[in-house]
């Protein structure tokens, strides 16, 4: 098996991260992995944020601000402590003839999970989050996004805090068909 295969084939969500975060020069080559996603017309459509020390303080703050009740702000607050970096993935599509807004989407998508393959290669751990806060308009907007653009995705960045259970994998026959069907 290749390199790449297994380290696909081993990739998994690291819900429980610590400090060290990747450093500087480390980060760069997980952007220049990001870049390399498929990209229909070269429209480099995202882009990112790192968010990192006093600034993960401050989303939480932001995240905050949604909440209606104390409970919900004080849990919204301690969201972005789950690591020690947190990297915001924007699309920021293009108007293209050829290449619609979704294709932009999903390079943003594959750039995210390069970067988790990138990660793990150089003993990190990720974990992408989205849910309510990355369609929050207040949150886009704390963030400086522009009207067109859309959050891909929070992907927490850390050390690997412990091991958790292996999660069960589909055989690829429980998803893989040939079509017309063959008898």
């Amino acid at each position: 098996m290749t390199e790449v295969i297994d380290a696909i084939l081993n990739r998994s969500s690291e819900p429980r991260l610590i400090a060290p975060a990747p450093d500087q020069a480390l980060l760069e080559q997980v952007f220049e992995c990001a870049a390399r996603a498929p990209d229909h017309a070269l429209l480099r459509p995202w882009r990112y944020l790192v968010i990192e020390g006093e600034g993960l303080v401050r989303l939480g703050e932001l995240f905050a601000s949604t909440a209606d009740t104390e409970a919900e702000k004080d849990k919204l607050r301690r969201m972005p402590m789950r690591a020690p970096m947190l990297v915001v993935a924007i699309t920021s599509p293009t108007e293209h003839p050829k290449v619609p807004e979704v294709e932009q989407v999903l390079s943003t998508g594959a750039g995210l999970a390069y970067m988790l393959l990138a990660l793990q290669s150089a003993g990190f751990g990720g974990m992408w989050r989205t849910g309510a806060l990355a369609y929050d308009e207040r949150v886009k907007q704390g963030l400086g996004l522009q009207a067109e653009e859309s959050i891909a995705g929070f992907l927490y960045v850390g050390s690997v805090a412990d091991s958790k259970p292996s999660v069960p994998r589909l055989s690829v026959a429980e998803f893989v068909r040939s079509w017309p069907d063959t008898p």
